[in-house]
């Protein structure tokens, strides 16, 4: 099939176009500089034809997810989302020069740094399973590099909610060499075993610089076969004779057929991967994983928004918090004038019967006088 040439880079206020970085099925990437504060950033842009109901929302769950996740060491830190002048919604992220794709074709990447790198990305992935979500493409090119050297993951374009109603819409991700068996077999679109199994053959595959069921000579072999080769999973060793066996046996346990068989949780692998290092000599990677607390703390992101959202389309009054506080003063205000008559009704009762005694009296103090007059008193 035909490569979709990339489109053209929107303008975007506050940022100046550089370079194209890559491009997919339904958006491009584009290097920027931002003008305050000054750095470089990477911005996804939708493409013009792709923006319908179902892609954008895939494409406002990702910018959610990302927002959400982000504050996560190791995964792509996401600076803001929005939509172009021209319609197209972009958000921009941190810039990553390299991924672990381009790196391990140039030669098989050494054990500790595979083993720091599987840690770290096994922490960013129990974070978002505790987070309600799953990633669902897991392999070495959604591994990026960031500018420190650090392993970060990124693209969560098909990622899914842990547990997902019936009426729910499944996609499928079929990156073939790093998807379980019973993903490619369309039992499942997505599971926490399943993402076990992803990343341990995305660990096997920087070990070994070739996917568990490729061929051992790196001859390529049609889609096909190579889908069937995994669903048979008969797993071979990488080979190596620098692993150790505990390492070794951690990534067959992460490729069991069985889902069961595999490790229950990420936690429970980068454990294991932990030890790794401690039997081979390593300072054990820090296992960076948020607290539960936090992760029950946020909304659920919202898997079935289609609306766009950024400038065009606003779903907040700019004045409401305005109108509140004038409401909540007039009240106040209704309030004190209620109290002010109520006092001066008050006031006017308590004077109107001091007058009226005061006056009594003048009277019976005046026929007094008169009757002393009239007896000759006076």
């Amino acid at each position: 099939m035909a490569r979709r040439a990339t489109a053209r880079p929107p303008v975007l206020p506050g940022y100046s176009y550089i370079r194209p970085l890559g491009s997919g099925g339904f958006a491009d990437v584009f290097l920027y500089e931002q003008d305050m504060p000054r750095r470089v950033v990477a911005v996804k842009v939708l493409v013009d034809d792709a923006v319908n109901p179902d892609v954008l929302r895939t494409f406002n769950a990702e910018a959610d997810i990302l927002a959400r996740l982000s504050a996560h060491p190791s995964i792509v830190t996401i600076h803001h989302a929005s939509i172009s002048a021209d319609g197209r919604p972009y958000f921009v992220m941190e810039y990553c020069p390299e991924n672990m794709s381009a790196k391990y074709k140039k030669a098989a990447l050494g054990v500790p740094e595979v083993l720091d790198a599987g840690v770290r990305i096994a922490a960013a992935l129990e974070t978002a399973h505790r987070s309600g979500v799953l990633h669902r493409d897991i392999k070495p090119s959604n591994v990026l590099l960031t500018t420190m050297g650090a392993p970060a993951l990124a693209d969560f374009g098909i990622a899914a909610a842990v547990s997902r109603s019936d009426e729910a819409p499944e996609v499928f991700a079929m990156s073939i060499p790093w998807s379980s068996p019973e993903v490619l077999q369309g039992d499942v679109s997505g599971s926490i075993s399943s993402e076990v199994w992803s990343l341990g053959a995305t660990l096997y595959t920087l070990l070994a610089a070739r996917a568990p069921f490729e061929l051992p000579s790196g001859e390529r072999i049609p889609r096909e076969q190579l889908q069937a080769r995994t669903i048979k999973s008969k797993y071979v060793p990488t080979g190596r004779d620098d692993l150790g066996e505990r390492l070794e046996s951690a990534l067959a346990r992460a490729h069991e057929k069985r889902p069961d068989d595999r490790f229950p949780s990420m936690a429970a692998f980068a454990e294991e991967l932990r030890w790794a290092q401690y039997d081979l000599g390593l300072p054990p990677t820090a296992f960076d994983v948020v607290d539960s607390s936090w992760a029950s703390a946020s909304a659920p992101v919202d898997f079935e928004q289609d609306a766009s959202r950024g400038p065009v389309i606003s779903t907040v009054r700019q004045d409401s918090r305005r109108a509140e506080r004038a409401k909540a003063l007039a009240s106040q205000q209704r309030i004190q004038e209620q109290r002010a008559s109520e006092g001066t009704a008050k006031r006017s009762t308590v004077r109107a019967g001091a007058i009226g005694a005061v006056v009594g009296g003048m009277v019976v103090a005046a026929a007094a006088v008169g009757a002393l007059f009239a007896t000759g008193v006076l």
